[in-house]
């Protein structure tokens, strides 16, 4: 074992109509390989309201895992980590209760990191709370399988490594073209960064 105490979670949120019918959906994978998903309704509300109360509700579970790990969230709202990562100010009074909430939330652990990652890069949350809103999923249904017990993490891990290796391949064939920096090494790494981090507690 060797004594990691990470928790990576991915949470999405949203409504049809903003605001409408609104649900929520996390993924934690913790250290030892444990994937746990939780997603359920929320009434009516906007798609940032729903974002804030996913990552609440993925924080407070995360709680009862244990406060000394580190948590690391990848999210594909892009307002709501740039809020917590003091990018932007929070300037919607019906966010800024769920933004106190979910900043005291992020303080009871030993680290703290929020990432912002694109929404095809987050699709096991967003099928998730897309059945809690079709009703394929009862209110507050959770799920804890360990990975090798499952095809399912093999399928990830498969689909992960061709995102990352298309990713290399269109690089590839612009920089080919003669300019190295066309596309910008920094922005290829950072759409592969998600794709790491996702294999780092293999």
């Amino acid at each position: 074992m060797s004594g990691d105490k990470t928790l990576i979670i991915h949470t999405d949120g949203g409504a049809r109509g903003n605001p409408g019918p609104a649900a929520f959906a996390y993924v934690i994978k913790t250290p030892d390989g444990t994937i746990i998903e939780e997603a359920g309704c929320l009434g009516k509300m906007t798609n940032n309201q729903a974002e804030y109360l996913a990552l609440i509700r993925a924080l407070e579970h995360g709680a009862k895992l244990g406060t000394d790990h580190h948590v690391r969230v990848l999210s594909d709202s892009e307002l709501m980590v740039k809020q917590l990562n003091g990018e932007y100010r929070v300037k919607n009074e019906d966010l800024r209760e769920l933004y106190q909430q979910a900043q005291k939330l992020r303080r009871q652990f030993s680290s703290f990191q929020i990432r912002h990652i694109p929404r095809n890069q987050n699709g096991h949350a967003d099928r998730l709370y897309n059945e809690a809103l079709d009703g394929k999923r009862k209110q507050g249904q959770s799920k804890a399988a360990t990975e090798p017990a499952s095809d399912k993490g093999s399928d990830a891990n498969n689909w992960l490594k061709d995102k990352a290796v298309d990713c290399l391949k269109e690089a590839a064939l612009r920089w080919s073209r003669g300019n190295p920096n066309d596309p910008d090494p920094a922005e290829v790494l950072e759409k592969l960064w998600p794709l790491i981090e996702a294999f780092e507690q293999e």
